[in-house]
């Protein structure tokens, strides 16, 4: 059985997607590798991403073409949130351990990922993920690190 979704905004009514179905308590089962967020466009005012960033392979090259899957995740999770909206995200970050050790884990973030590669910089600078099919906008909020863990709080701009 799937876990309940993470809170921590203190959301009155939370969604999950995971790679097991618990619809009981509102967890869809998805590949998040493979394309659109089942839900409908400015949905929420939060996202959260617990463990979930270094999962996602950052290219997939294929017969049918390259993919950019990271990118995609990152435009869904855009696209689901009103405007004003937070994206929060909880991840094992370079250069801790933790970050490569788990042979699941493909995607490597720096502190430097979410405000270079989709963020807007301060002279309103488009996010640098652009080149590789970025569509929005985010504002850092807050970031911090914390053993091995990077807390990335961005807003929709």
């Amino acid at each position: 059985m799937a876990a309940f979704p993470r809170n921590p905004f203190a959301a009155d009514k939370c969604f999950g997607v995971d790679m097991r179905e618990d619809l009981e308590n509102d967890i869809v089962a998805m590949d998040l590798c493979s394309g659109a967020l089942p839900f409908a466009n400015e949905k929420f005012e939060y996202v959260t991403a617990h463990d979930l960033i270094e999962h996602i392979p950052r290219i997939m090259v294929s017969p049918t073409g390259t993919k950019f899957p990271f990118v995609t995740l990152m435009n869904e999770i855009h696209r689901v949130l009103i405007k004003g909206g937070y994206f929060f995200s909880q991840t094992p970050a370079y250069p801790a351990l933790e970050a490569f050790q788990d042979p699941t884990h493909v995607n490597f973030i720096t502190a430097n990922t979410f405000p270079k590669y989709f963020c807007s910089d301060q002279e309103g600078k488009a996010p640098a993920a652009e080149m590789y099919g970025f569509q929005g906008k985010f504002q850092m909020v807050k970031q911090e690190r914390s053993l091995c863990w990077l807390f990335s709080l961005m807003r929709k701009a």
